[in-house]
């Protein structure tokens, strides 16, 4: 099968979401494609409260209200992953993986970003099995329970303030001598009673049969839990574009959205950007949408 849209988004994150509804707005015919399910990482996410006009909020709850709006202006949604996008010149053939091509005059790219893995033997085996990447999601498994963090940012510390008030014990492990997260963060977690800090230490080993049951520390010594959360930052999802892309593989363009390819813009976490968070990647779909639109009329967004 081979529709033909104006525009069509990869990933339905808030990035995605956005520049749905600029598209929709301008009367585009425009579909969204996404791997999994709307919301991108905000869904796992207990509270936003730094999203403007929204005081506290779900990041389900916020992302439900995105894809409705977009959903009722009139964008399409197909939950398939793409998989390649062929430049065509003025059309683009996008394929999934379950064998379906799309065509579209211009592309968004707004993929996100993924968990960054340890890198450890047994770790993708035992993930749902005591290696876990969302606190939001899996602490509840682990009431009562002693159980470890490794990460020292604040996606690290948030995960743990989270957990410190759900289980019985929580190890902090750090690569580094002094965590990386905001001072305040820190204090707080300190006032803990349950929280054991282990800084200037990896996780080198994951022990257990059928599931997690110890962790190695920097090869010597070894800690007994339950689960391993693990926040040590992310990674661009973007393996299959030809997209220029910069050294930590992050697509480049600039606060245009522009990529080096005519047709083609990015939005989002898996661009080049100082700033990851819901409000900056809002911000980068209304912007690519934008230049979408003008790239269709024929405006001045083409790079060559």
């Amino acid at each position: 099968m081979n529709r033909e849209y104006d525009i069509v988004i990869i990933g339905a994150g808030p990035a995605g979401l956005a520049a749905a509804i600029y598209a929709r707005r301008a009367n585009k015919k425009t579909l969204v494609l996404e791997a999994k399910t709307f919301g991108g990482q905000i869904i796992n996410t207990l509270d936003v409260e730094n999203y403007p006009a929204e005081a506290k909020i779900t990041g389900a709850e916020l992302a439900k209200k995105m894809y409705d709006q977009a959903k009722n202006l009139g964008a399409e949604f197909e939950y398939e992953k793409a998989t390649e996008i062929i430049d065509n010149g003025e059309k683009k053939l996008i394929r999934t993986e379950d064998d379906e091509e799309y065509e579209a005059r211009a592309v968004i790219v707004a993929t996100g970003t993924d968990y960054r893995k340890l890198g450890l033997e047994k770790e993708l085996e035992f993930a749902g099995r005591g290696i876990s990447y969302c606190a939001t999601c899996d602490g509840a498994l682990y009431k009562g329970e002693t159980i470890a963090v490794a990460g020292g940012g604040n996606s690290a510390l948030y995960e743990a303030l989270y957990l410190s008030d759900i289980v019985k014990k929580l190890y902090l492990i750090h690569r580094r001598e002094e965590l990386r997260g905001d001072e305040i963060l820190v204090n707080k977690l300190k006032e803990k009673g349950n929280v054991e800090f282990v800084l200037g230490a990896n996780v080198t080993k994951l022990i257990g049969d059928d599931k997690l049951e110890k962790i190695e520390i920097n090869g010597k010594k070894t800690l007994d839990v339950a689960c391993l959360f693990v926040a040590i930052g992310r990674e661009p999802k973007d393996t299959f574009t030809k997209i220029t892309k910069d050294i930590n593989g992050y697509i480049q363009a600039g606060e245009d959205c522009k990529t080096n390819i005519d047709g083609i813009f990015v939005a989002g976490d898996v661009r080049t950007k100082t700033t990851r968070q819901v409000v900056t990647a809002v911000s980068d779909g209304a912007v690519a949408a934008t230049a979408a639109i003008k790239y269709l009329s024929g405006g001045y967004y083409a790079t060559h």
